[in-house]
C-alpha cells in the first residue's frame, strides 16, 4: 500500500512523531545528543529535508500546507531554542538552512509529480 492511502489519522500521526523527533533533536540540550561530524547548518538542511519529504510522501497532494508548516517549525524552533536557554543557539540562518531542506525536497516531489502517470 502506497503511504498516502494510509487512513488520514495514521499519516496524521506518523507525521506527528516525525516533529517529535526533530524537535527533540534541534531543543533538548547538546549534551544529551549524539555527536555527529556534519556542519551545524548541514544538520539543519537534512532534518528538514526530511520532515519536508516524509510530509509529501505521506500527503503528496497539500504541499503548499507541508512547505508552509516545515518552514513554520523552523522558525519556532529558532525562537524557543533563543528562549529556552539550555545551552542551544538561535540563529537566522538555521532557518535559512531549513529553506533550502524544504526546497531540496521540492526539486526531487515536483518531477516526479510530473512524471506520475495520472490515474483515469
Amino acid at each position: 500500500m502506497l503511504p498516502y492511502r494510509l487512513p488520514r489519522p495514521l499519516r496524521l500521526a506518523l507525521y506527528a512523531l516525525a516533529t517529535a523527533i526533530l524537535l527533540y533533536l534541534t531543543l533538548a540540550p547538546g549534551r544529551y545528543l549524539p555527536k555527529v561530524n556534519l556542519w551545524d547548518k548541514e544538520e539543519h538542511a537534512i532534518a528538514w529535508l526530511v520532515l519536508t519529504a516524509t510530509g509529501l510522501i505521506l500527503s503528496p497532494n497539500r504541499p503548499r500546507a507541508i512547505a508552509t508548516y516545515a518552514f513554520g517549525l523552523g522558525v519556532f524552533v529558532e525562537v524557543a531554542q533563543w528562549a529556552m536557554g539550555f545551552g542551544r543557539d538561535a540563529d537566522w540562518h538555521d532557518v535559512a538552512a531549513d529553506s533550502l531542506g524544504i526546497a531540496a525536497a521540492f526539486v526531487v516531489y515536483f518531477p516526479i509529480v510530473l512524471l506520475w502517470p495520472k490515474p483515469k
